[in-house]
């Protein structure tokens, strides 16, 4: 990056973040290898890396643990202030973002000599990671969306399996409302302002919701505009009822009750449904890949990846710190100290992610991830979206007349990028 960009984007990133900077940058001499982790990851992490640390004694390792509430804009000042860590979590969506600055090394020169394979990790989450062309970023743990159910109720309205498309699923639901004993009023709990349940029907379509290039917005097209039928289908039909999950006083306990049958959520609720249904009703629920139009249906590809930045001065060791991280049976241990799931297909293969059928669903469905569109605004337009599609809802609006509104606030989101990429499309090239 020239010299004058670098300085603009400083001084962006300085004002996004409020002007602060961070002092206590490595040096090249000194040892330290700084690792930032958020959440429940940055609480782990000591423990996690106990075993590098026995490794590498030569390598003092500083972990600190962010909120994560405030990570965003600490990596945002750390940037501005030349403070960046060596090796940081962060969350897929921030990936673009941090490219755009030049935050971030290029890891392909150091992934390909090492035993870390793309092949080895679900292709949306390893896809998740590369910004046009170049690797950024390795998958640390995956996230993505599938359907909790009650398999017993499903039984009782006459289905013996989960369906795997849109139709058996849609009969399947309106079969529990009609059940003569014990019928569900609304068998799927869909709260209108949680944005994946709609994101993974619109990955379930072929296109992008994102064109040209992520430019412009694309939700008057074909593929979302199915999406958005067929969600908004679901609460005209009473099969979902329009409230939020703010309105839910117990999700387990409603759950318990068949106050709802299906549910669509993340890996993180394996542990709440088994901690908090009765014993009487550990058998009576199951998870299952998301239906989709005609066969089983693509979800988000979510999570948090390890990356190391482009001023880090101990690039082999942080290398070292991602490897170890990586491994199969560290990825393991993290899986049971947090419940996050591993990317790597290898650690699959290990027990007990190997016989356990609730969380196997989840890597049936991490082969169907794909990723969100690598944009720096992507976060606010999923946001958006689903506040415009929870007012269709409510008003009964048609599906394309708020496809076509949203693109059209969408695009006012885009057209700095536009601009940008504009401007570098016509740049003449510099003389050699």
């Amino acid at each position: 990056m020239k010299h004058s960009t670098r300085r603009t984007w400083l001084g962006t990133a300085a004002a996004l973040a409020g002007g602060t900077t961070l002092g206590g940058c490595n040096s090249a001499s000194d040892n330290r290898l700084r690792f930032w982790a958020m959440g429940r990851e940055g609480e782990v992490a000591p423990e996690l890396l106990a075993g590098f640390k026995a490794e590498h004694p030569e390598i003092d390792l500083r972990i600190e643990a962010l909120p994560w509430t405030a990570a965003h804009e600490k990596l945002l000042t750390a940037f501005a202030g030349d403070a960046t860590p060596d090796v940081a979590q962060m969350g897929n969506t921030w990936l673009p973002e941090m490219t755009v600055l030049g935050a971030l090394a290029p890891l392909d020169t150091w992934q390909a000599s090492s035993g870390l394979k793309a092949e080895d990790h679900f292709d949306g989450i390893w896809r998740a990671n590369v910004m046009d062309g170049v690797l950024r970023g390795v998958p640390w743990y995956v996230d993505t969306r599938l359907l909790y159910y009650r398999s017993d109720l499903l039984q009782q309205a006459g289905y013996a399996h989960m369906p795997t498309d849109w139709a058996g699923w849609t009969a399947a639901m309106t079969a529990m409302q009609r059940m003569p004993q014990g019928a569900v009023a609304h068998p799927l709990l869909l709260p209108v302002n949680e944005f994946e349940p709609l994101l993974a029907l619109a990955l379930q379509q072929e296109g992008e919701v994102l064109k040209d290039g992520g430019r412009r917005g694309n939700f008057a097209g074909a593929g979302f505009q199915r999406a958005l039928g067929f969600y908004m289908g679901l609460f005209a039909k009473g099969l979902a009822p329009d409230i939020t999950n703010n309105q839910i006083a117990n999700l387990w306990q409603e759950f318990g009750r068949g106050n709802f049958a299906f549910y669509i959520s993340g890996p993180w609720n394996i542990g709440e449904f088994r901690r908090r249904l009765p014993p009487a009703l550990q058998g009576s629920w199951n998870t299952a890949p998301l239906p989709g139009p005609t066969g089983p249906g693509a979800s988000n590809a979510g999570g948090s990846s390890l990356v190391m930045f482009q001023r880090s001065r101990h690039k082999p060791q942080a290398w070292a710190l991602i490897e170890y991280l990586s491994r199969p049976a560290v990825q393991l241990q993290f899986f049971q100290l947090t419940g996050n799931l591993p990317p790597r297909r290898s650690t699959w293969a290990l027990e007990p992610l190997a016989s356990d059928p609730q969380v196997r669903a989840f890597a049936n469905q991490l082969e169907r991830a794909r990723p969100t569109p690598a944009v720096p605004e992507w976060e606010r337009i999923a946001q958006e979206m689903q506040l415009f599609a929870a007012r269709a809802i409510h008003d009964r609006a048609a599906p394309l007349a708020t496809g076509q509104a949203l693109d059209v606030r969408v695009d006012e989101f885009l057209a700095k990028r536009r601009w940008m990429l504009d401007r570098a499309t016509a740049a003449p090239k510099a003389s050699t």
